[in-house]
Parts: structure tokens; sequence; C-alpha cells
């Protein structure tokens, strides 16, 4: 039976993330197919193993730092509650039924997540030291979400939905940047990338970032191919609510000074939960008329 130290090094709450791999799905209206939809799951639950591997990774060669970290000293292996031995141990279980999945739902679904593994191998051991390239990086691992979802959908990847994944993956990698900032400010341990972005850097960075994204969102709901699709003029009306999202997410970033973990922000602020709710609740009531 799995304790609360096993879970923990799994990070399940961080799956909300490869909620992405939906994402062709929901918007080629192919949700309702159960053959699609079964092959999202799967490809769903094939992600969210490849990336709990990809985190323990990050947490076995991160572990000193994380120690000295006000946050992530409490990660089970930071605490010393699970061994090394058992952490890679788990990885390669986690890495195999992951990429074994894969190969049994589409090759290139596996070729997706054997590429996301080594890309985030790669960005553990270097790339993440590296300012700008590290959350280019973070950006890149969205897309892939996206494109895993696609290919089990079996539907084509729009270039509005890469465009608008990657740019908000950028934003909301700013924001834990954000964070690091703010505590190297306070004289804490953080990351070795975070010599090369300062705290006006990074809110200039966001603040084009959230407007990016918002103008590419716009131009997806006004394009014909989207409204040819949907069989409505009235897409563009959508946008209230990304742009409600954005504004209560840099609310909570610069207002209340938090947003340092994009997913906790998802799961606790019911704000957040309202309006991305009622954003889906539009869509569905666009496909109805």
């Amino acid at each position: 039976m799995l304790s609360k130290a096993h879970i923990g090094l799994l990070r399940p709450h961080q799956y909300i993330k490869n909620l992405f791999v939906f994402a062709p799905l929901f918007f080629s209206f192919r949700f309702l197919e159960p053959e699609p939809l079964l092959r999202t799951l799967l490809a769903f639950i094939a992600f969210c193993m490849v990336a709990s591997s990809v985190y323990i990774f990050n947490d076995i060669k991160d572990v000193n730092e994380d120690r000295r970290h006000p946050v992530k000293k409490y990660r089970p292996l930071a605490q010393r509650l699970i061994s090394t031995d058992q952490a890679y141990r788990y990885m390669g279980a986690l890495l195999f039924l992951g990429l074994g999945l894969g190969a049994i739902l589409d090759w290139r679904i596996l070729f997706i997540l054997a590429g996301y593994s080594l890309l985030n191998i790669f960005y553990t051991l270097k790339l993440k030291h590296v300012a700008v390239l590290d959350i280019f990086i973070i950006g890149t691992g969205f897309v892939l979400r996206i494109f895993a979802g696609a290919a089990a959908a079996m539907v084509h990847a729009s270039k509005w939905i890469v465009l608008i994944t990657f740019l908000l993956a950028l934003f909301l990698a700013l924001s834990k940047r954000r964070e690091d900032v703010l505590l190297a400010g306070e004289g804490k341990d953080v990351r070795k990338c975070i010599d090369g972005y300062t705290l006006d850097f990074v809110n200039i960075s966001m603040i084009i970032m959230a407007a990016v994204t918002l103008v590419c969102y716009i131009l997806y709901t006004v394009s014909p191919e989207v409204q040819e699709r949907f069989g409505s003029e009235h897409m563009y009306l959508s946008a209230v609510f990304v742009l409600l999202g954005i504004m209560r997410y840099l609310q909570i970033v610069f207002v209340d000074q938090g947003g340092g973990n994009p997913t906790r922000v998802i799961l606790q602020d019911r704000f957040m939960q309202i309006t991305v709710i009622c954003w889906l609740l539009f869509f569905l009531i666009l496909t109805k008329t």
C-alpha cells in the first residue's frame, strides 16, 4: 500500500497540467465519441506516469537544493522519507509503464513521451540553469501534451491551440520565476538561472505574455475556420472569460504576491475555478446552438 510519502513523490497535484492532452479532443468536438475519448484518457494516464518519473528524477538530482528551499524542503526525498534507491526504482517503473502504454496507443505518442522525458532529463541536469531557455522548455513540454492528445484523438493539432498553449505556459512559468526572484531577494537559496532574471524583467515579460496570449486567443475565435467549425460568429465573446482569468491570475501574482505554483492556484482559488467552468459552459452552449 502506498504511503503519503510515496504518493507525494509522484506529485499527483501536478497532473492537472496533463489535462492539456484533452484539448485537441475538446476543440474537435469528438469528446462524445467513445474511441477518441478512451484513447485520450489512456494518453493522459501515460503522460501522468512519465511526468511522475520526471518529477522523481528532478527530486533526486535536486535533493540538496530542495532541503534549503522554504517549500521544497517538505518533499519526501528532501525529508529522507524515501531512499534514493527506492526513488530510482519507482522512476524506472513509471517510465517503463508510461512509454509502454504510449507504444500500445500510437507510435507517435511513444516518440512524444520519449522526447518529453529526454527534454526534461536535460532540463534537470543543465538547461534549467539557463535563464529564459528554461521557461521555453517548460512551454515546449505543454505543446508536446497537445501533440500527444491530437495523436490519441486522431485529429489535427490546430496551430492556434499550439500557439495559445505555448504562450500561456510561458506566462505561468514566468510567475514561478517571479517567486524565485522574490526568494532570492530575501537571501534564500534558489536555482542558479535566477541570476538571469530581475523582478522588473519578469514583471514586464509576464504582462507581455498575458497580452500576447489574449490577442492570440481573440484571433483564434474570429478566424473563419473556427467560426465555420462552431457554426457561430459569437466565439469572440468567450474572450471575456479568458481576460477575466488572466487578470485574476495577475491579481494573485502582483497584489497577493502569490502565483508561484500555478497548479495550486487552479486547485484552490474559487474565482479561477468558476471562471474556467463558465468558459467551458460557454463552449458547450455554442456547440448546442
